[in-house]
């Protein structure tokens, strides 16, 4: 029996004391991302000392109830936007 809880990205934000809407989490991916590729989540500048601390803590829970969206935000964070919506991009 599956006793995990199953978070979502929207719980995250919340944990994380961050606004936590469909909006709210685009503007917030959108304002700090992308990461650089050798740069962790946790690794990133943009965290209160409580917000790492929690994040270094699920990071930590292997396979703790936050693992899929804390991969989710990682994720998000460091893809890249279509050529289309860079600045300064000149698609051929």
């Amino acid at each position: 029996m599956d006793t995990t809880t199953h978070r979502t990205l929207s719980d995250l934000f919340d944990q994380l004391g961050l606004p936590s809407s469909d909006a709210d989490i685009r503007q917030f991916v959108s304002k700090h991302g992308p990461l650089p590729a050798e740069q962790t989540l946790t690794e990133a500048p943009i965290w209160s000392d409580a917000q790492l601390a929690f994040l270094t803590e699920a990071w930590r829970a292997d396979g703790g109830d936050w693992a899929l969206p804390f991969d989710e935000l990682n994720v998000l964070l460091h893809e890249h936007p279509d050529v289309e919506d860079m600045p300064n991009a000149n698609p051929s």
